[in-house]
């Protein structure tokens, strides 16, 4: 994956718009494009569009839409902003989260209004950092749903995605216009194609082995929950255009995949009065914090596994999910009619899980302060019959990329746009900060779906004249 000089080469064929990947960033930015008027071909690697969106839970942050009006939230941009920066500690870039904040509201009811996809609330708990209820969803709350949405939009619109098409290098002039780019596909054929503007949508570097334990060691020898595709591929194109890069170090973990299973397990099952004991049935964390961090929280326990502990209320709660119902379905969940069978069908220290019940319940009484500093008092009490998840920490994707503005033009190092490149969702540094901990739950696909439009329209105009 390299840049090659773009002197003395032709290209047999040119597109004004060209999009590499077409996860929900791709999708949205050529979407976005074509409603600007510009003509645009999306080129994605795999047989079937899908990128990390189709392994996520499809769960969109959005504030001020009709969407929460019609179900009574009341909600604003300067809110959600607001929270975006308490959970990363105010360390993502004020300027991006803001806008973030401003237009992801106008792009979901601009993709509901003029592209037909379905989108619902996901009402009755809190995400942890969200202040209210935002997360917006395919009614089939999936993101393979969402991902299948947008295929189908793009595909109306009459844009042209050529799959099986992995983008080897691209081309660029001496002041560093990308020119154009080669494809190579599965038979091994190449073509090489010409293009005005150039959008990075192929997500970070999850992938990569290799940058994941040089930026993110913790999570080298983690499990990797995201699309195999995420090589770092924009990074390095990016870099050797000479793009400045930031937080790299960031990721977004989690800490409930029911292993050995591999099925995405919902963190609000814990939150909303469950509980996370070791291999040893004890606790050892606050479980209502964010279940990225949480990632290396069960990573760092003997065997790098935890078990998730419930009830019916929650078990009920969970089938809503169709992940959990894989999960069940797959005989990942235990159950059992009391504390002692549970111990007995999970194979955890009896006396030590029965301990474990037992402060969590007088937590709920308000009768102790919890040792890990967990408010339970809020929650139902937990009643049998119990479940359990055995569960592990994964890396899903990562949060740091190239540096771009609030046009989604990629910055060089000191500060001015590279000509003609865009980046978006993964590729581009979002708004988690540095570390693990600053990711606020749905910013992977907040960045991927707002930074899209904004890549897709700043494309479309630099097509038309200078921006």
């Amino acid at each position: 994956m390299a840049v090659l000089p773009a002197e003395n080469v032709t290209f047999p064929a040119s597109v004004p718009i060209a999009v590499i990947g077409g996860g929900a960033c791709g999708l949205v930015a050529a979407l976005a494009a074509s409603d600007a008027g510009g003509e645009v071909i999306v080129f994605e690697r795999d047989a079937i569009p899908s990128g990390s969106t189709a392994l996520s839970s499809g769960l969109i942050p959005a504030a001020g839409t009709r969407f929460q009006r019609d179900a009574g939230i009341d909600d604003s941009p300067r809110r959600f902003e607001a929270d975006i920066q308490a959970k990363a500690k105010n360390r993502a870039d004020p300027a991006i989260a803001q806008s973030v904040a401003q237009t992801i509201g106008p792009t979901i009811e601009w993709l509901a209004e003029k592209h037909h996809l379905p989108f619902t609330v996901v009402t009755g708990f809190l995400y942890p950092g969200h202040s209210c209820e935002r997360m917006h969803a395919h009614p089939e709350r999936t993101g393979r749903a969402l991902i299948d949405g947008l295929r189908a939009a793009v595909e109306r619109a009459g844009i042209d995605i050529v799959t099986g098409a992995l983008v080897a290098d691209l081309y660029a002039r001496a002041d560093g216009t990308v020119a154009g780019l080669a494809i190579e596909r599965p038979d091994g054929t190449k073509d090489t194609i010409g293009c005005e503007a150039l959008v990075l949508a192929c997500s970070g570097f999850g992938g990569n082995s290799t940058l994941v334990r040089r930026y993110i060691p913790e999570m080298g020898s983690a499990l990797y929950f995201g699309h195999t595709g995420n090589r770092g591929d924009a990074l390095s194109w990016g870099e050797a255009l000479g793009a400045a890069t930031r937080d790299l170090t960031a990721y977004q973990g989690h800490g409930s995949v029911a292993h050995p299973h591999g099925i995405l397990i919902s963190w609000a099952l814990t939150t909303e009065g469950g509980f996370q004991v070791n291999i040893h049935g004890r606790r050892f964390s606050d479980e209502s914090g964010g279940y990225s961090e949480q990632s290396v929280v069960v990573l760092n326990q003997p065997g790098g596994t935890a078990w998730n502990i419930y009830d019916e209320r929650l078990h009920q709660f969970g089938l809503d999910f169709p992940d959990y119902r894989d999960a069940v379905a797959a005989s990942a969940v235990r159950r059992a009619g009391s504390a002692l069978e549970l111990a007995a069908v999970t194979g955890l220290p009896a006396d030590a899980l029965m301990a474990a019940f037992e402060q969590v319940a007088a937590c709920q009484r308000g009768v102790r302060d919890d040792e890990f500093g967990r408010d339970f008092s809020t929650k139902p009490p937990l009643i049998a019959p119990f479940y359990a998840i055995k569960v592990t920490g994964a890396l899903f994707h990562t949060q740091g990329g190239l540096v771009i503005d609030t046009a989604a033009r990629v910055l060089k190092s000191d500060g001015t746009p590279l000509p003609n490149l865009f980046a978006g969702g993964g590729a581009a540094c979002g708004v988690s900060g540095p570390t693990v901990d600053g990711y606020l739950s749905g910013n992977g696909l907040l960045t991927a779906v707002a930074l899209g439009r904004w890549a897709g329209e700043s494309a479309a105009k630099l097509c038309k004249g200078p921006l």
